[in-house]
Order: C-alpha cells, then structure tokens, then sequence
C-alpha cells in the first residue's frame, strides 16, 4: 500500500543555530522530545509514519530537513544531484573515518532547544543511513539520554570505521560507564552499506552499553524499491519495514520506540 504524502498533521518552523537555519517538522502536542533525522532521501511518507508511531505513544517529535524539500513529496532515490551535493557539503563528513560531521553542531543545540520546550529528563534521537552516527555524536551533550542508530553506513569505504571524532567518542564512552547511557542500533543482516563490522566496533567500544538489532534480509519489505530491484534491504524504519503484526521489522520500530518512552520517563 503507497502511504500519502500528505503531512497536514505536523508543523513546520525554522530553528537558527550557529549562524544556520533550517526547518524543522514536528509532531505532538506533549511528552519528551524525540529528534528524527532523516535518511539521505529526506523526508518521506515511510519516515513521516514512523514520525507519528512516536507521536502516539506520547512523545514530542522534531524532524530536521537536512536534505530535499520540507516535505513528504521526497522520493526514495538517490539522484546524482544529492550525490554531488553531499560530496561538495561542508556540512557533510561522508568519506573521512573518525570524524563528526560539522551538521551535528547544528543538532544539538536544536536537542537543547527541544528539551526547553518539551521538559523531562532528556531528548531522544535516531538517525539513518547517511545520518545513522549522528545521535551518537549528539550523545557527547549530557541533555541526550536515547541515542539509536539505524543501519549507519557512514563512513562508506572503511567497514569498521565510525563517523566520529576520537573525542566525542571518548566522551560518550565515559557517559555509558558514569552515567549509564545506553545506545541503540539496528541493521539488516547482509545490508552492504550498513556493514556488520560497524556494529563490532560498536559492541567494542561501549560493550554491554550497546545493544545491536541485526535482521535477516528476510524480514524486509519486498514491495520497497530495493525489494523490488533484487537488492538486500537497508532502511529498518522506513522504506523496507513491513508494517504488520509479527513483522520483525515493526518489531525493530517498537523495540526503539519503547527505548525513547523508558530512557526519557520523568
């Protein structure tokens, strides 16, 4: 079934941090702040129903447009343009290991500014595929208390590398040990861009701090683009989850869901 485009139920504003601005769609009238950055497509039907999941089980959700129109009109390829765009970005740390892409520093203060707004003891975030690492960076900010990362891929060409910087890595590490932090992530088995080796680092990194979801290539959808195509699936929260009861991939989206309300209850 084709979700709509239509997006009447969220509003748009615009946030200015750091000399930038940009919009923002929320969703939610109260609860905790949950930040939801969107894939490399932008904003899409599949990321706006996972939008309103959160919503309904009483969170607050704030999705930067980072990419494409602030809309749901977005469709899920990759054209040559976002490719060139990206690799020009100074925004963008895509091929470079070990390094915070510069648009996280535009993330937090937006978190901070969530938190304000909403109260609780924190915010949540997920991020996906380009923007997969970027809740991890966000997590070296104490107001971040849910980071998840779903099926990070950056940076592309070294597996078992990580898109941070060795110091906010270092930062967030000492979160898992002094504060308890936790950190979520999720994956399709054979993804050849979200590869397994990134999760290793992960698990060898914060250890039983970081609790990894890894599906089978079985579990995604069939009718997404990439089922259709012949392709392993990618996108656990979007594009190739089955929205069913039983689905592992729905599951994937309760499980992380479930992680926001626990981590950020008053």
């Amino acid at each position: 079934m084709e979700l709509s485009t239509d997006i009447s139920d969220f509003t748009r504003r615009d946030f200015t941090f750091n000399g930038k601005t940009k919009p923002v769609l929320t969703l939610g009238d109260a609860g905790p702040a949950v930040i939801v950055i969107h894939e490399v497509y932008g904003f899409t039907p599949p990321l706006a129903r996972f939008c309103r999941w959160i919503a309904d089980a009483g969170m607050r959700v704030y999705a930067p447009i980072l990419l494409g129109t602030p809309d749901a009109g977005n469709p899920a390829v990759i054209t040559r343009g976002r490719i060139l765009h990206l690799c020009v970005s100074r925004e963008f740390t895509i091929l470079r290991s070990n390094r915070s892409s510069p648009i996280v520093d535009w993330l937090k203060p937006l978190a901070r500014q969530a938190h304000a707004e909403c109260g609780g003891p924190g915010v949540g975030a997920i991020g996906m595929c380009l923007t997969g690492g970027f809740a991890l960076s966000m997590a070296v900010d104490p107001v971040m208390l849910a980071p998840a990362l779903s099926q990070p891929g950056m940076p592309p060409r070294d597996a078992p590398a990580l898109d941070i910087s060795a110091a906010d890595l270092a930062c967030v590490k000492a979160r898992t040990e002094q504060e308890g932090l936790e950190i979520r992530g999720y994956r399709f088995a054979g993804d050849p861009l979200s590869r397994p080796e990134k999760f290793e680092t992960l698990r060898t990194v914060f250890g039983s701090s970081f609790k990894g979801t890894e599906l089978p290539d079985s579990a995604g959808n069939p009718d997404s683009p990439l089922g259709r195509a012949g392709r392993p699936p990618h996108s656990v929260m979007t594009g190739d989850l089955i929205d069913a009861p039983g689905q592992p991939t729905r599951a994937a989206a309760d499980d992380v869901i479930a992680f926001f309300k626990t981590r950020l209850a008053a």
